[in-house]
């Protein structure tokens, strides 16, 4: 199996602490941004489990959802060519679906995004631990973003737990090598009287723990379903406190800059 791609475009690689996390709605968000700049965005989900079953065949919704943010129009199956219909972890569904995880099917539609967008942005499935090949259950969500070689975005949830969870996502990260371009903690609550307190210092200790900047706080909205292109203004506003493009320049990749 290929284990690195030679990406040429500038990009990012959006994980997260856990599933249902809001990870998409982010993804989304940031690639509405960054084709309002003026940019062309090309986006990619590699792997996906949970997809429904249409009579072309498997899609999945958060493909679809951040083709329609980033106007990307490449085919759902170049934005997400491995899929899966089991909601399990991609390397469990593999065990009785198909395909097998095949890297070099990743390479060849990483190769066709770039040659039509200025830069890049993958969205990965669940957290670092997420295995994805049933035949060797020890490669991650990990190693996938090792392999692609970009800065990562964690998505972490504003609340209680998220200490733990980003910390042990940051520290997971730095410690295999890979740089982290910063933390967008979704789901804040400003109600000055909400019931989880965690919220109010989370974002400050996250910063003395990681070593690793909150770059934006998003807010609990209701009706966010990106999926039916439908991500709240307040959100979007989060989200525009960063420069994305100028978070996109410093990516490390493997081509020619250009």
């Amino acid at each position: 199996m290929t284990k690195t791609f030679n990406l040429t475009k500038p990009g990012l690689f959006i994980t997260a602490t856990g599933t249902d996390v809001g990870k998409t709605t982010i993804a989304c968000g940031i690639a509405s941004l960054l084709k309002q700049s003026g940019l062309g965005v090309g986006v990619s989900k590699p792997i996906a489990s949970g997809c429904r079953k249409e009579r072309e065949g498997l899609v999945c919704p958060d493909a679809e959802a951040l083709a329609h943010f980033a106007d990307c129009r490449q085919p759902l199956e170049i934005i997400n060519p491995i899929r899966y219909r089991q909601p399990v972890a991609p390397a469990v569904a593999g065990e009785t679906e198909e395909p097998r995880l095949d890297m070099n099917l990743i390479a060849d539609s990483f190769a066709k995004l770039e040659k039509t967008n200025d830069c890049l942005l993958v969205e990965g499935v669940g957290g670092l631990w997420v295995p994805l090949d049933s035949e060797r259950p020890q490669w991650t969500v990990l190693d996938l973003i090792k392999a692609v070689g970009y800065p990562v975005l964690i998505v972490a949830d504003a609340g209680l737990g998220t200490l733990n969870h980003t910390g042990m996502t940051v520290a997971l990260l730095k410690n295999a090598g890979c740089r982290v371009a910063g933390i967008v903690l979704n789901r804040h609550e400003p109600d000055v009287n909400r019931a989880d307190p965690s919220m109010e210092a989370n974002r400050r200790w996250l910063g003395k723990m990681c070593k690793t900047e909150v770059l934006a706080v998003a807010p609990q909205c209701q009706d966010v379903r990106p999926a039916k292109g439908q991500i709240p203004e307040d959100i979007f506003e989060a989200l525009a406190m960063v420069h994305w493009p100028d978070l996109l320049k410093q990516s490390r990749f493997k081509g020619k800059k250009k």
